[in-house]
């Protein structure tokens, strides 16, 4: 993908050379690269190079102008020099030509790399998801072949992009000859400015046919790219270099970024009234809008001040009064130190964008994450390898009803430098897998037939219940890449409850449960927790809510105060010796408190329960006042007890 259509990426290295008789080369050269004139710079360089001068900070500028460029096999030649040369460079290196790498089909050698750049940056987001998911390759090969592609046919030889339909229309960008005299040429990528061109959409074969070029006042001698359309057609939203009202913006650099621009339709069913967006900058780039269904929102890739890496996704309120709110970064769950971009959303609450940083095939890959009512994204997915390539793929629409859509890619086999692709998915992505056990006596072995089995997603939320059967068999069907509890109870039995995390591909995750029988009788005086294993109560530090894992240790009190409804508790909190003793019997009160109120509002009448906090007046190891102590061990004194006072 040629990068004019993402956001520019400022890189200036230079270095003193020995060589007198080259340095004039070089220092055209490093002009040309660092006003941006990637393609000019290759040319400059090569010749230097390929005449067998050395040096890191030229191959490096010589890796970069190719990898801005999306030739991935370019870049992959000259960082591997870079390489050879010394591997003791900044990490950002090791990144680019691991992408590099993969691209040009050397996986086994870009992972390497990915864990040498994971090793020199920890606290990196590319190298964190790479550690974490090291089989995102099967991933993505799972959800492969779900895809019947085809060429869009509009496409020419030069680059084709950004596709957006409305109204049995297809606009995209093109950096096609239009056989005008005062065509310019844009010096990253040496090819032609891009306008926006629209064709017909046949609706019986989905064929577009007979492309114009969009006549409006939208078009002019600079880039525009990117539109999309209000439902009611009267707005669009489009990108364009930092140019209005015949003149070009710049940066303190000089360069003209990119930023977002609205059109209204007018009376004359002309576009005009053109301006940019407020929350646009003369100093960063704002590209490629997309609007969320209800057209609240505009989604857009910015690297504006806040941005994680070299361009985030953001999104912004569409007010009434043709106001904006406050742009927002989507965050660290969906953006990295890498490129994100072409965000589009869906009325199924997913969002499609490209990125370069989660783990991918090489390029810009397409992924797919879901959005819930607060806006949190989750559950980030490839769509697999039937869109994605090692090259770059992006700018992915589609019709939630039809499952028809676009995207651009300048992989292997097309017409141009990008290519516009439709398809059709044949099978929603959505990963699944049967979650199954065996229910048997953990003295005995012998299978427990009708053992009730229920199964919990992450936030104890109950997601199914079922019943062992003949053979003492259960089975769930759970979403991959997602944590459950499942809870087997049977009478004579101790309830047990065990955690299992589901891998990301399809398949099947066994869970065997083993139960033990009820060993002892209570009587008054008894503590509750230790007579049916369960585990203490646990408070952070200073805190008196109740923690997730206390919570689920409360679900088995909660079971047996049910199973015995005249049985009352009497529940003792505890604190560590840390802080002053005022202060512990306070805390732990309001811990016994807390779990009070928890089992009352989970159904438990008020006066089955009493409680008091105890503070550190009962610590059950050495760690007292002036004695030094591990955190553990402090933290086995911040406990609750539940003593029985009737049954």
């Amino acid at each position: 993908m040629k990068n004019y259509t993402l956001l520019f990426i400022t890189i200036i290295s230079i270095y003193s050379f020995s060589s007198y008789a080259q340095q004039s080369k070089i220092n055209s050269g490093d002009k040309k690269y660092d006003s941006y004139a990637y393609v000019d710079a290759i040319k400059t360089y090569e010749k230097v190079a390929n005449k067998g001068y050395k040096s890191e900070d030229m191959f490096k500028k010589l890796g970069n102008s190719y990898y801005f460029n999306s030739d991935f096999a370019g870049a992959a030649k000259w960082y591997g020099e870079l390489f050879a040369m010394n591997t003791s460079i900044e990490s950002e290196y090791y990144y680019r030509y691991a992408q590099s790498l993969k691209s040009i089909g050397e996986v086994n050698k870009a992972n390497k790399l990915l864990d040498d750049f994971y090793a020199k940056s920890k606290d990196d987001t590319r190298g964190q998801l790479y550690k974490n998911d090291k089989n995102y390759l099967d991933e993505i090969k799972a959800n492969s072949g779900r895809y019947k592609i085809e060429d869009a046919g509009i496409n020419s030889k030069y680059s084709d992009y950004g596709s957006f339909v409305y109204n049995n229309k297809i606009y995209f960008a093109s950096a096609r000859d239009t056989g005008n005299f005062s065509q310019r040429k844009h010096k990253w990528t040496g090819e032609y400015f891009t306008n926006i061109y629209n064709a017909d959409i046949n609706p019986e074969t989905g064929n577009a046919v007979k492309v114009n070029k969009f006549k409006s006042a939208i078009n002019t001698k600079f880039h525009e790219a990117s539109p999309v359309f209000t439902k009611d057609g009267k707005t669009v939203y489009f990108t364009r270099n930092n140019y209005i009202n015949g003149k070009k913006g710049k940066n303190e650099q000089k360069i003209t970024l990119i930023k977002i621009y609205k059109a209204t339709l007018g009376t004359d069913n002309k576009w005009g009234n053109i301006v940019e967006l407020p929350f646009n900058s003369d100093h960063y780039s704002t590209a490629h809008p997309s609007l969320s269904p209800d057209e609240k929102t505009l989604y857009f890739a910015s690297d504006m001040p806040g941005t994680f890496g070299q361009s985030d996704l953001y999104k912004v309120s569409i007010n009434s009064n043709d106001g904006y709110g406050i742009p927002e970064n989507l965050g660290k769950e969906i953006n990295t130190e890498g490129k994100e971009t072409y965000p589009y959303v869906t009325a199924e609450n997913e969002i499609y964008f490209s990125s370069d940083g989660h783990p991918g095939l090489g390029g810009l890959d397409v992924f797919v994450a879901n959005i819930d009512n607060n806006g949190k994204i989750s559950n980030i997915q490839n769509v697999g390898g039937d869109v994605n390539s090692p090259k770059d793929d992006f700018a992915y629409s589609i019709d939630p009803t039809s499952r028809k859509g676009y995207f651009t890619s300048n992989k292997d086999g097309g017409q141009g430098s990008d290519d516009i692709y439709k398809f059709l998915e044949t099978r929603k992505l959505k990963c699944e897998q049967q979650l199954e056990g065996v229910i048997t006596d953990a003295a005995t072995g012998t299978i427990l037939p009708g053992t009730k089995v229920t199964l919990f997603d992450d936030q104890m939320n109950v997601k199914n219940s079922t019943v062992s059967d003949g053979s003492g068999k259960y089975t769930f069907v759970v979403e991959c890449g997602k944590m459950y509890f499942v809870r087997a109870e049977k009478p004579e039995y101790t309830t047990k409850e065990l955690s299992v995390t589901i891998s990301k591909t399809s398949g099947k995750t066994s869970l065997p449960i083993a139960l033990e029988k009820s060993s002892c009788k209570v009587t008054i005086g008894d503590d509750l927790g230790v007579c049916f294993g369960i585990k203490m109560i646990y408070f952070d530090l200073d805190k008196s809510n109740i923690r997730p894992e206390a919570a689920l240790d409360l679900e088995k009190i909660l079971v047996v105060l049910n199973d015995n409804p005249t049985m009352k508790l009497d529940i003792r909190s505890h604190t560590d010796s840390r802080a002053t003793h005022q202060y512990n019997a306070a805390l732990s009160d309001r811990r016994a408190k807390s779990t009070i109120k928890w089992l009352v509002k989970n159904g438990i009448a008020p006066n089955r329960l009493t409680g008091k906090g105890y503070g550190e007046t009962q610590l059950v190891n050495k760690c007292s006042d002036g004695v030094s102590c591990t955190e553990e061990e402090h933290q086995a004194n911040r406990r609750s007890e539940f003593i029985i006072t009737a049954l």
